[in-house]
């Protein structure tokens, strides 16, 4: 694990909770290392408890920054997912960076505990349902950053009539879409959360040879592995968005190397992310205490009268 400094600055977030999905490897390890090299207080998520301490305390001795915590998740349950939220929100009092960074590629069709296809569990339901349960938060202690890594494999459109690829599966094709779905989330996100302080971008890190590629064929891990970037430079931007002061007021976004780029058609197109949305919030309200409404919803007249 390498040590970089982003904008020249050593200590510029200390006094900021971050909390990253995916610690323990590729991105988001990179990412946590460099945000407590930083002073950051940084939490990042693992389903592996071994892995996940063992991972902490490595980023504990090469930062010199005690405050790294570890918060067992398997993104793959939502009910996981609602039980990590509930501890944070247990140990921390603010949120001051969201990086909805951890993902999966399956090459068959897998369902999740919940009995939903993989890839949208894991891609795009699991950070749908933490910033939901956690954006009030981030309200409390803007201004604050919502941070989704896509990919510029994104594509296609979201296909409602059959989202979780019952009918066919094509692992591709599941990818794409739920890459799609994180920058729809973006969009929608950054409207709902319009005059609050708190800013909602996405990125594409590029081809960087991480964890995802394992479950790929033999032909893709041996493509990630040989072309890939290093996760370092693969973390880059996503650093840069969590720490930087020249995106302080940008919102709605997606990010290539540290710069606004363009996407596809479909990612802007706002009744899309509308109905994605929509379509979100019926997969995930049971995991909502009963009597508590998600958050945002509150937003959602406002934003589109």
């Amino acid at each position: 694990m390498t040590v970089r400094t982003y904008d020249g600055v050593i200590g510029m977030m200390r006094g900021k909770v971050c909390l990253i999905t995916g610690g323990t490897s590729g991105i988001g390890r990179e990412t946590a290392l460099a945000l407590g090299k930083m002073g950051a207080t940084v939490a990042f998520t693992a389903r592996n408890s071994e892995k996940g301490n063992a991972t902490r305390d490595q980023i504990i001795a090469v930062s010199k920054n005690e405050m790294v915590d570890f918060l067992e998740c398997d993104l793959s349950s939502l009910s996981s997912v609602h039980d990590c939220c509930t501890k944070f929100r247990g140990k921390y009092d603010g949120l001051h960076v969201l990086i909805n960074n951890a993902g999966t590629w399956e090459k068959e069709r897998k369902v999740s505990e919940d009995g939903i296809e993989n890839t949208f569990a894991v891609n795009h339901l699991a950070p749908f349902l933490m910033t939901s349960l956690l954006v009030d938060l981030m309200e409390r202690s803007s201004p604050a950053r919502v941070i989704s890594v896509s990919s510029g494999l994104h594509g296609g459109t979201i296909n409602f009539d059959d989202v979780e690829f019952k009918t066919k599966f094509n692992a591709m094709k599941a990818y794409r879409q739920s890459k799609l779905a994180n920058m729809l989330f973006i969009k929608e996100l950054s409207r709902r959360l319009t005059g609050t302080g708190v800013t909602a971008n996405c990125l594409m890190p590029g081809l960087v040879a991480t964890g995802l590629s394992r479950n790929a064929r033999a032909f893709g891990r041996a493509f990630f592995r040989v072309f890939g970037a290093s996760p370092e430079k693969g973390a880059d931007t996503s650093i840069y968005l969590a720490s930087s002061q020249n995106v302080v007021n940008i919102s709605g976004e997606c990010f290539r190397k540290r710069k606004v780029t363009k996407t596809s058609k479909e990612s802007n197109d706002l009744e899309l992310a509308r109905r994605l949305w929509e379509l979100s919030e019926s997969y995930t309200q049971r995991w909502f205490p009963p009597g508590e409404r998600i958050h945002l919803q509150a937003r959602a007249e406002l934003v589109h009268s």
